[in-house]
């Protein structure tokens, strides 16, 4: 019987055929990507832009306003969490506009979905931030 051979040695079309084998050059090219997203939202999404701007000092008075370490952490956690789902919600939109540049319900609702998680996750900045600095 012939020796079988790995279906990502030679088809680009297989599962699998664009993954990286590992190692330093693997970290180096993950870290590029994901400089090159955020570079991506910046420029081309302004809600993500406009989070920024919003969570940046949030960040900077986190450590002056928080009684403690563990509450400082949460207030900065709940606005890099926006930060992460408004990523994910681009990311999400984007894919849907290059699948179909017409309506589609699925489509919408993807997109819905996406922003009510954005939503979601700047109650919770709020609810969190609150909490911690309630007298």
């Amino acid at each position: 019987m012939p020796e079988e051979r790995r279906s990502t040695d030679t088809d680009p079309a297989a599962p699998g055929a664009f993954k990286s084998r590992g190692g330093l050059q693997r970290v180096w090219n993950a870290m590029s990507y994901s400089l090159a997203g955020l570079r991506a939202a910046f420029r081309h999404e302004a809600a993500f832009r406009q989070e920024l701007a919003l969570g940046i000092p949030l960040l900077l008075l986190a450590p002056w306003l928080a009684p403690g370490r563990w509450q400082g952490l949460a207030m900065v956690a709940s606005v890099v969490l926006v930060w992460v789902v408004e990523l994910l919600n681009s990311a999400i939109e984007a894919l849907a506009d290059a699948v179909s540049a017409e309506r589609h319900p699925l489509l919408g609702r993807a997109k819905d979905l996406g922003s009510a998680a954005v939503m979601l996750c700047l109650l919770q900045v709020v609810v969190v931030w609150a909490v911690v600095l309630w007298p």
